[in-house]
Order: C-alpha cells, then sequence, then structure tokens
C-alpha cells in the first residue's frame, strides 16, 4: 500500500497532523510526518517533494498558516496528490492561509479542505489511493457504515427520549 506524507510548514502544526495521523491509524494507512517550511527550507521541502513518488508515497497532505505556500510549492515539484489544509491563525482567523491555499495556477492543483480540517485531508487522501487499492475501499465502507449508524443511533435515543409527537 502507498504511503501518506502529512508535511507541516511548523511544529505549532502538530495538533493538525495528529487529527490526520489519527484517521490513518484507524484505516491502517501507512504515514510519514515531516516539518519542512516552503520559505525557510524550501530545498528540502523540493528535494522531498521530488522524490516522494519513489518513496512510496501516493498522496501528499500539506498544512500550512499564514502566507501557506508549502501545498502550492510541494504541487510544483510532483504530480502526486496534494491535499492543503490551512491552518487558522490569531491575525486572520486562517482567511489568508486558505486563499493562499486554493488560489493556485492552473496545471499545479491543491486540493483543499477546511481551515484545520487536518482530519478530513486523511480521509480524502485515503479516498484517493483506494481507486487502487481494494482493502483501503472496503476500510472505507466500513468506516461510512460505522458512522451512519452512529447517526442513526443518535437520532433513536433522541426520538425515544424527547417525548415530542411524531
Amino acid at each position: 500500500m502507498k504511503r501518506i506524507a502529512i508535511v507541516m510548514g511548523s511544529d505549532s502544526d502538530l495538533p493538525i497532523a495528529e487529527r490526520a495521523a489519527e484517521v490513518l491509524r484507524k484505516l491502517a494507512v501507512p504515514f510519514a510526518v515531516r516539518v519542512m517550511s516552503a520559505h525557510r527550507t524550501p530545498e528540502a521541502v523540493a528535494a522531498f517533494s521530488r522524490g516522494a513518488r519513489e518513496a512510496g508515497f501516493g498522496a501528499v497532505i500539506a498544512i500550512a498558516g499564514k502566507a501557506a505556500h508549502l501545498a502550492g510549492f510541494i504541487a510544483a515539484q510532483t504530480r502526486l496528490p496534494v491535499i492543503g489544509v490551512p491552518v487558522r491563525s490569531a491575525d486572520l482567523g486562517g482567511l489568508d492561509a486558505l486563499l493562499a491555499t486554493v488560489q493556485m495556477p492552473s496545471g499545479v492543483p491543491v486540493a483543499t479542505v477546511a481551515i484545520d480540517g487536518g482530519a478530513n485531508a486523511a480521509w480524502l487522501a485515503a479516498r484517493i489511493l483506494a481507486v487502487a487499492d481494494e482493502g483501503l475501499a472496503a476500510a472505507l465502507d466500513k468506516e461510512a457504515a460505522s458512522m451512519a449508524e452512529g447517526v442513526e443511533r443518535k437520532d433513536r435515543t433522541l426520538q425515544e427520549g424527547s417525548g415530542e409527537a411524531r
């Protein structure tokens, strides 16, 4: 199975990366977590990105705030799918990172999830890999059924305890 790379622009993004890692662990998807900055270590990011496919990665999750150039920088260096996770900031609430992440030029796509959406980035990365991995597709189906069951259970509990006319 291909691995997922989770790349953070700063170690302050670790809580968001951990949400992604939690999902990937649940699905038994192998992953690696790195801290690399598009601005402070551009050579390292470029080398990592160019070699990501050969290193066994099938997708990259890039987590960054403020100027948030990490996802686009990675997407410019690899043909693997890149999923950007904009990070909330005190300055603009993450809107700056969101806009920087979604505004990629034609031919350099970056899929973008919600501000601080590490978990959804992992779900999306897993879906991308599941196109060619039946075992992962089955694990995703199982998780989707479990989520649906949880919602139905909560609805039954609410309906049974409310006393409202149905």
